[in-house]
């Protein structure tokens, strides 16, 4: 079995990590280019950095704060929020990404995963999904969970991947911040039917809920922010525990 990747996520927003419940009730959690700073020194394996309103603001990522994070870090670093052309995505890898992560403007014109994938490769390419429970499986909501679209997650997961995204992130925008478990049969779903390495976002805990993210719904990586932000469950204690459990990580 492949070691299995913790990941901090940094939602941030005029200049701040936040951090909400269902995407909603934002409060604030801290100074991005620290938090990134001590969550490298404790031993995450990667960081996600998610400019949460440049979609809905329409704007692109504020490019000066991702080079001040990059510097700040030892790992492998994902970035997203407003990227919208291959330039964009090029300026977010010369700026220290090491991948893009593509929500809203893939939705809005899938040819750009194609784009993005084809000039970069698909190993810098992470195609986000933020996906809603409904009356029929789980639907793609865009604009940092503002707005409703017709798609299908786990069709719209398998297309992303045929498009050459090289890494999905689900987030389940029901389990968000809630801290009471990922989406497990939304996890298991979509990745028994796709080929790329699966994030797993939203809903985070316990060191159960993280265990259970990669054993029952088959995650390759867990994504957490409001645990470690808040310093409820560090880095370590995750580490350790799912050592214990037989789930093989870097210590």
């Amino acid at each position: 079995m492949l070691t299995k990747r913790i990941i901090p996520c940094l939602d941030v927003k005029d200049g701040r990590t936040v951090k909400g419940t269902k995407f909603v009730d934002l409060r604030d959690a801290g100074d991005p280019v620290e938090l990134a700073a001590r969550y490298s020194d404790e031993g995450a394996d990667e960081l996600v950095f998610l400019d949460i309103s440049a979609s809905q603001e329409a704007r692109k990522t504020f490019l000066s704060l991702v080079e001040r994070i990059a510097r700040a870090i030892q790992i492998p670093f994902t970035v997203g929020g407003g990227i919208s052309t291959v330039d964009d995505v090029m300026h977010a890898l010369d700026a220290g990404a090491d991948k893009v992560s593509l929500n809203t403007a893939i939705v809005l014109r899938p040819d750009f995963l194609l784009e993005a994938s084809t000039a970069v490769g698909s190993q810098s390419i992470v195609a986000a999904i933020d996906a809603k429970r409904s009356s029929n499986g789980w639907g793609v909501w865009i604009k940092g969970g503002l707005e409703e679209t017709s798609l299908d997650a786990i069709a719209w997961a398998r297309e992303t991947v045929r498009l050459g995204a090289g890494e999905l992130l689900v987030t389940s925008m029901d389990t968000d911040g809630t801290k009471e478990g990922y989406d497990l049969e939304l996890l298991r779903t979509i990745s028994e039917c796709t080929r790329v390495p699966l994030i797993a976002s939203g809903g985070a805990g316990t060191k159960e809920h993280v265990r259970d993210a990669i054993t029952l719904g088959k995650a390759d990586a867990v994504l957490a922010a409001s645990i470690f932000h808040y310093q409820q469950i560090s880095l370590s204690e995750i580490k350790e525990y799912l050592q214990k459990n037989n789930i093989p990580v870097r210590i």
